[in-house]
């Protein structure tokens, strides 16, 4: 597979704005073979070590629900898993109905990072830094999707399961769930990407403290410093999934070409200076304005009912 052959499509066809946008990105991705990564090799070494399965569910409301699937492992990432995952982010950039995104766990538990088999033997420095590049990549990709994420944590979400949730717009944490970034214990530091998503998302003072005192997060102190948006609470009421997905409709209730608007405009205020993200919110708003969602909106002058 070509390095983040999706958005080179991209760049090539008609989407002007968001393809400019993407290349202001390095195509999204932050790292490529000028930086010394070959990603085909990388995804070699990585399927050398199986076990587990990453799973997509897209749905025709325009949500998709993404499954880290290793429960023996506490749905830790085998190597053909981090391999898996990857695939499963191109798919999702290539999905033109696509308006929101749930990633989840199996079995009741989000994520336990990697699995030690696969770490034990990608450990020499070399190796890990090829690791590490491409999951940056990925996880980035994860994040820059044209679509609103969110991740469903229940059971314990560790180490690079921590650094995923991040990698999502929100985080939904159910009763007795924990983040923890337990890097410090194994003697390392996030590696993911974890630590620049999470400063942004905490701010820097919290996110020393989450990362250099390997805090369990429970679902009050994740509310208290905004890591997580609400705790899913009450039984009865469907399972978490259910929640989760009645809770993300809210906000990807209309056509898939206006949401996706809405992320492209947030994504350039994020990551773009104010005169570049001006510009690309220019670019998007012309991509809706009189387009069908705009036009029977006018007609049905329902701006002020």
């Amino acid at each position: 597979m070509v390095l983040c052959a999706v958005r080179q499509h991209l760049l090539r066809g008609s989407r002007g704005a968001w393809a400019r946008f993407l290349q202001r990105q390095s195509r999204g991705c932050v790292y490529s073979s000028v930086h010394g990564f070959q990603q085909e090799e990388i995804r070699e070494k990585l399927q050398a070590f199986p076990g587990g399965s990453i799973e997509l569910l897209t749905q025709e409301s325009g949500l998709a629900v993404l499954t880290i699937n290793y429960p023996s492992r506490m749905n830790a990432f085998s190597g053909s898993m981090m391999v898996d995952l990857e695939e499963r982010v191109s798919q999702l950039e290539g999905w033109a109905d696509g308006k929101g995104l749930i990633v989840q766990g199996a079995s009741g538990t989000f994520c336990s990072g990697s699995d030690l088999n696969a770490v034990r033997a990608l450990s020499n420095s070399q190796d890990g830094m090829k690791m590490c590049m491409f999951m940056q990549n990925t996880l980035t990709r994860l994040l820059r999707l044209p679509m609103i994420s969110v991740a469903l944590v229940e059971g314990r979400a560790l180490g690079g399961g921590a650094e995923l949730t991040t990698a999502c717009d929100f985080r939904l944490m159910a009763p007795g769930s924990v983040i923890q970034f337990v890097h410090k214990h194994m003697g390392l530091v996030t590696g993911w990407g974890g630590a620049a998503r999470l400063v942004r998302i905490v701010g820097s003072q919290n996110a020393l403290k989450l990362l250099g005192g390997a805090v369990k997060v429970d679902p009050d102190l994740a509310l208290q410093i905004g890591l997580a948006e609400e705790v899913l609470q009450g039984e009865g009421t469907g399972t978490p999934l259910q929640r989760a997905e009645n809770w993300l409709s809210v906000y990807t209730k209309g056509p898939a070409p206006v949401i996706q608007a809405v992320k492209k405009v947030v994504l350039s205020g994020r990551e773009l200076p104010l005169s570049e993200a001006l510009r690309t919110e220019k670019d998007v708003f012309g991509t809706v304005w009189g387009g069908p969602a705009n036009m029977q909106a006018l007609a049905s002058k329902s701006k002020h009912r």
